[in-house]
């Protein structure tokens, strides 16, 4: 006879003992149902006060939590050093168990990034709509919600710093147009050293960065300096780099009161389905970039405002962890309060080395700028609501035609050569 195993919170006895073996430490929890399924994973600054608080006042649960804690029947810990630890391997936990009470960041193609490969000699700088962490070194910007922006910021940037055209050389044994017109450096053929290369690109990776205004005073204080050595030529050249860089973001002035604090604001929009979240990253009161994410969660038509928050932290720690400290900003203004914002504000902190805040806007200006990325959220969760009826639309007509009982989950596709009959060879598309 097989004895089922109750709910910890239905063995008061049990959940006790349990509980005095979790030590008041920094780490990562994970509860687990009758049939060993992780429902959540969760971290902490202090694991036994954290897992405690599930089991006490009940009435400030949201229906969510409420729901996973009649299933939860064993918890399990993992202690970390650091907090920072405890952030980074929850967030690794999440993305290879994928707990179904946890908020889940959905990794699709819908948003590009701008990638740099710095584990190569000669970086390439391209877009692409996966993200690849094959390469520790390389760097991802992004996901950017304006593709056609993107491509025009890309395109704008080659034409203002000289950099790798081509992601193969045209000729074998001497450089292209792009070298003689000043586009490239001389890749090709290594008429640039990668250590002087590098220097370049760093320049370029400052502007996706959001420090376009910090590599302007680098470049007026280089160019004055060439000026007084009189090399005007290398003067004017830098010159036209500034000229490029101010028309980047010429007319994207965000009115704040402060335009001196680099700030991201951070607010969402939902349906029964999935969340758009959007970030726009503005510095010296000039908005250069808009990110989006989705982000998937049970029930999410009728969430609280304590659901919101925990969608806002969990996108804010996925995005900061991949960002370096330089990109950021001093302040971070919510749409709601994060459940844990004060564990997030002092991980930043210590990160980016200076102090760092998070808090909800009281004040007309920023209130006003939630808003705005609040509605640019609703515009992009209509505008994928549309593409997923046409996907649906088309996939009801395929299985229509194909007289499929149900609609498709998956599709393959296998290509067939052969030589007269002979030798067949197939491939997977």
């Amino acid at each position: 006879m097989i004895t089922q195993i109750l709910p910890i919170i239905k063995d008061s006895e049990r959940l006790e003992d349990r509980l005095k073996e979790i030590p008041q430490s920094p780490g990562v929890y994970l509860m687990r149902d009758s049939s060993d399924r992780i429902l959540y994973i969760g971290k902490s600054k202090k694991l036994r006060n954290r897992v405690r608080s599930y089991f006490r006042d009940g009435k400030n649960h949201t229906h969510r939590i409420s729901l996973m804690i009649q299933q939860i029947v064993e918890i399990e810990f993992i202690v970390t050093d650091t907090e920072a630890e405890a952030l980074a391997l929850e967030a690794n936990l999440v993305k290879q168990h994928q707990p179904y009470f946890n908020v889940l960041l959905k990794d699709d193609k819908k948003y590009p990034y701008l990638c740099i490969t710095w584990s190569e000699d000669y970086p390439r700088i391209f877009i692409t709509r996966k993200r690849r962490l094959g390469k520790a070194k390389d760097r991802y910007y992004g996901p950017y919600v304006d593709t056609r922006l993107l491509r025009n910021t890309l395109h704008l940037v080659k034409r203002i710093f000289p950099l790798r055209q081509r992601p193969k050389p045209l000729f074998k044994d001497r450089s292209c147009l792009n070298y003689d017109i000043g586009r490239c450096p001389g890749v090709c053929q290594e008429l640039i050293t990668p250590e002087e290369y590098h220097k370049i690109v760093q320049r370029v990776a400052m502007i996706f960065q959001g420090r376009t205004g910090e590599l302007i005073d680098i470049l007026n204080t280089q160019m004055e300096k060439e000026a007084e050595a009189l090399n005007f030529e290398k003067a004017v050249v830098i010159r036209d780099q500034i000229r490029g860089l101010n028309s980047l973001n010429a007319d994207q002035k965000v009115s704040l009161p402060d335009d001196r604090v680099s700030r991201d604001a951070i607010a969402l929009a939902g349906n029964n389905q999935i969340a758009c979240v959007q970030i726009f990253q503005i510095r010296a009161g000039k908005l250069v970039g808009r990110l989006g994410f989705i982000a998937e969660i049970p029930d999410l038509g009728t969430a609280e405002n304590q659901e919101l928050g925990a969608i806002l932290q969990r996108v804010l720690e996925s995005h900061y962890q991949l960002v370096e400290s330089v990109e950021i900003p001093t302040e971070i203004i919510v749409q709601n309060e994060l459940p844990e914002g004060n564990f997030l504000q002092n991980w930043l902190t210590e990160k980016k080395g200076k102090k760092v805040e998070i808090f909800v806007p009281q004040r007309q200006g920023k209130a006003e700028l939630i808003e705005m990325v609040k509605k640019n959220a609703e515009y992009e969760l209509l505008r994928l609501a549309k593409m997923s009826d046409r996907n649906n639309e088309a996939m009801t007509d395929l299985a229509e035609i194909l007289d499929l009982p149900e609609l498709p989950h998956r599709m393959e596709g296998y290509d067939i050569s052969h030589i007269q009959g002979s030798d067949a060879v197939a491939s997977e598309p």
